[in-house]
């Protein structure tokens, strides 16, 4: 996965961690390799776990405390915010109180924050407005969201981060069309939202029989698992070329003067050496 990455032009790569458990084994990967770096932080639908840690809730934000500090590889924390699409996992009371502790994570790190915003009415917003001096850099990842939410995100001074799930339909089209492109940047989410023929973004994914291999490998079914190919329905990093060609198609942009811009964006936004 990590050379087919590099194949693809990937220099570095964000591991996500949303619970203590995942910053554990997490801290370990990325010190492993040189081109991985991570987030620490607590997912909305994982917020639970500080109510049930043995230490209470201030013993499970020292824990993540602890490890944000422990590693110059950690660069954001999150992933963190509001997800009212799946209140099932955790309700909304408790995501919003754990929301606006991980803002103390923010302030004593001194770290960006890396934002997940789910169908949440104002309440993410007038969140991130309330506590915005209290972090230098924000990403609200993997957007979906509507053209005015789009615009109050920018007037929060937020990049957004775009993926095949930003990609969907022909109103997340036009709504990626009009973000700045000082404050774009692109993701995966792997294994997670990766481009499907049934997406609006799928005509404009024009590839050569080379950028496809690079972007869109040959894959094999989980259960007939084969060394150098990608698990079928299984996004990776590699895939990231495809949000790049899509978004330029859309956008009427030249692919690698967009990859460029995005790829400085990136490295500004998480503080990493832009080499």
């Amino acid at each position: 996965m990590l050379q087919r990455a590099r194949n693809a032009g990937v220099e570095k790569i964000i591991v996500t961690a949303g619970t203590v458990k995942e910053a554990e084994e997490a801290i370990k990967l990325v010190n492993t390799y040189e081109n991985l770096f991570m987030t620490v932080g607590c997912h909305p639908t994982r917020c639970k776990e500080f109510e049930k840690d043995p230490e209470g809730p201030d013993g499970y934000y020292q824990k993540l405390l602890n490890i944000a500090k422990s590693s110059d590889k950690v660069v954001a924390i999150g992933e963190c915010g509001l997800d009212y699409d799946r209140l099932h996992f955790c309700p909304k009371a408790t995501q919003l109180k754990y929301f606006e502790r991980q803002f103390d994570l923010a302030e004593e790190t001194g770290l960006p924050m890396f934002l997940h915003n789910r169908n949440t009415g104002n309440d993410f917003m007038n969140l991130i407005q309330k506590h915005r001096h209290r972090f230098k850099n924000g990403i609200m990842h993997s957007i979906t969201c509507t053209m005015e939410e789009m615009e109050r995100a920018i007037s929060l001074d937020l990049y957004l981060g775009i993926n095949g799930c930003s990609l969907k339909t022909h109103e997340n089209l036009e709504v990626v069309k009009k973000v700045p492109i000082e404050k774009l940047m692109l993701e995966t989410d792997a294994p997670w939202c990766d481009i499907r023929p049934t997406h609006a973004s799928y005509k404009h994914l024009n590839l050569s029989k080379e950028e496809e291999l690079l972007y869109k490998p040959p894959t094999r079914k989980k259960e007939k698992f084969e060394l150098g190919f990608m698990v079928k329905g299984r996004n990776e990093p590699c895939c990231i070329g495809q949000v790049l060609h899509v978004l330029a198609s859309i956008r009427d942009e030249n692919p690698e003067e967009l990859a460029e811009t995005i790829y400085k964006n990136t490295c500004e936004g998480f503080n990493l050496k832009h080499e």
